[in-house]
């Protein structure tokens, strides 16, 4: 089987647009004053609907073709192992049901996104097992007019893991480290974050929507350097998909995790009891913080990073207890 093909990173690659389904012709307009003389039949719309066989046989081969370039390596990956058409084509197609069907994502406040250019996204992290990120990276890709993708930065434990590893690299993920976050930002991509790390997402349900501590701001001096804005993220609903009421430490150090999740269903359950609760998810994105306008030693100056570290943390907290006082339900 040939390689895939390798790009430079920063290369730029015209976006490809899907052809509309259907097509509408209409007839040159007819003068709305009065003539003398009739001037022939009136304007006429006439749709013209592809057939359906027509379409099925357009994503067989469309399909096909996909599969052809996988065998023979004809397809482009980045400096990183971002695969961009399998993203589209394969992964946002197995996560968009979760999002769409199950999880019933709602998004506000995707104008505050850039339609261009660099920005850090930062995010409050929850729910046991990182589902969040996953559904993150969708509405950023499916609710902004660009389409554009997030690149989240993952923890050293999710390279680590077989298959798991490899999807993250296709799907665009790369590890959170300030090298690779800086270079993703200054050749112009979105890129997500969740500075509570493991804290967030193996907090017990006692502790739902209370943020955890936020590091020590290396995602603020990352965005210095590249001079992009921050826009801060609140995500409602992820808490309660897997209510954590106990942790198992032994059996965390036995495996080699942070934490081993005990819930009213896993493992009581088995493999049953993995199944994430139906809830009903809300996510906000906040006005951005913009950091282009400090100087250039501004990111090794620790007050400054401290005081917009807690800037981006408090808007997120405020904005996750708005959105609990407007929900009605956890499920609805």
């Amino acid at each position: 089987m040939a390689d895939a093909k390798v790009i430079p990173f920063d290369e730029d690659r015209p976006r490809r647009r899907s052809s509309p389904a259907r097509r509408v012709r209409v007839a040159p307009e007819v003068p709305l004053a009065p003539v003398a003389e009739p001037v022939g039949p009136e304007p006429v719309v006439e749709a013209v609907t592809e057939p359906a066989g027509d379409a099925w046989d357009r994503r067989i081969a469309g399909g096909l073709a996909f599969l052809r370039r996988r065998i023979t390596g004809e397809y482009e990956v980045d400096d990183f192992g971002y695969d961009k058409e399998l993203t589209d084509q394969v992964l946002m197609s197995l996560m968009r049901p979760l999002y769409d069907k199950y999880f019933r994502v709602e998004v506000k406040g995707i104008e505050n996104i850039p339609k261009e250019g660099g920005a850090l996204i930062v995010a409050n992290h929850s729910g046991t097992l990182p589902l969040d990120g996953l559904m993150l990276q969708v509405a950023v890709h499916d609710q902004h007019p660009a389409q554009r993708h997030l690149r989240l930065l993952a923890a050293d434990l999710v390279f680590m893991l077989p298959v798991v590893n490899e999807l993250a690299r296709k799907a665009g993920h790369t590890l959170a480290c300030a090298e690779d976050a800086q270079r993703l930002l200054e050749a112009g991509e979105l890129v997500g974050v969740m500075p509570e790390g493991f804290k967030g997402i193996g907090k017990p349900f006692g502790d739902r929507y209370k943020l955890q501590r936020f590091g020590r701001g290396g995602f603020v001096s990352t965005a210095l350097r590249a001079g992009t804005p921050i826009v801060p993220c609140s995500i409602v609903g992820a808490e309660e998909i897997y209510p954590m009421i106990g942790n198992s430490k032994t059996l965390a150090r036995l495996l080699g995790i942070p934490y081993f999740p005990i819930t009213p269903t896993f493992p009581l359950l088995g493999p049953l009891g993995a199944v994430p609760l139906p809830t009903k998810w809300t996510i906000q994105f906040g006005e951005p913080i913009p950091t282009d306008g400090y100087a250039a030693e501004a990111a090794e100056d620790p007050m400054l990073m401290f005081n917009l570290t807690d800037q981006v943390r408090e808007q997120i907290q405020h904005t996750l207890y708005k959105l609990l006082v407007q929900r009605r339900s956890v499920f609805f």
